[in-house]
């Protein structure tokens, strides 16, 4: 089932028990995702597509939650954690760190990368194969402490 097709379920669900914080995360990743569909002319839009931008709402609202603390707008910090909460349950499950290490590890076992000259390389792969199953920062902060 399409992520389009499982936050309309999730819409309906959070409308008939009201709840307006769930409903308003559920409307704005339906909204981006009928945008980048309208961009891309009716393409489908692929599942890498529909991670991609959970991904960017969730550091979004991240973004937003450390803004706010730290302007001790605890309100809204506090509207913005629970969406990204909410979004993030659309995701894929992710990687603890243990298994990232062990993912990475066998993709610079796969490159066949030494040292810190190979960064570019190894993060090429493994931000592709890992895209989804954890966040960027983690997987370029894994990939540095391994090659050095």
């Amino acid at each position: 089932m399409s992520l389009e097709i499982t936050i309309s379920e999730a819409i309906k669900t959070a409308m008939r028990e009201k709840d307006k914080v769930a409903l308003d995360s559920l409307r704005a990743v339906k909204s981006q995702i009928l945008l980048l569909k309208t961009e891309a002319r009716g393409a489908e839009v692929s599942p890498e597509q529909e991670i991609a931008i959970l991904q960017r709402m969730i550091k979004q609202r991240k973004d937003s939650f450390d803004q706010f603390s730290a302007q001790g707008r605890n309100d809204l910090a506090e509207v913005e954690e629970a969406q990204s909460k909410i979004i993030e349950q659309f995701l894929p499950k992710q990687l603890s760190p243990e298994e990232l290490e062990a993912e990475i590890k066998k993709i610079i076992a796969e490159t066949g990368a030494e040292s810190m000259k190979d960064l570019g390389k190894v993060m090429g792969t493994a931000s592709k194969s890992l895209s989804g199953k954890s966040d960027g920062k983690s997987i370029s902060e894994m990939v540095k402490k391994l090659l050095s």
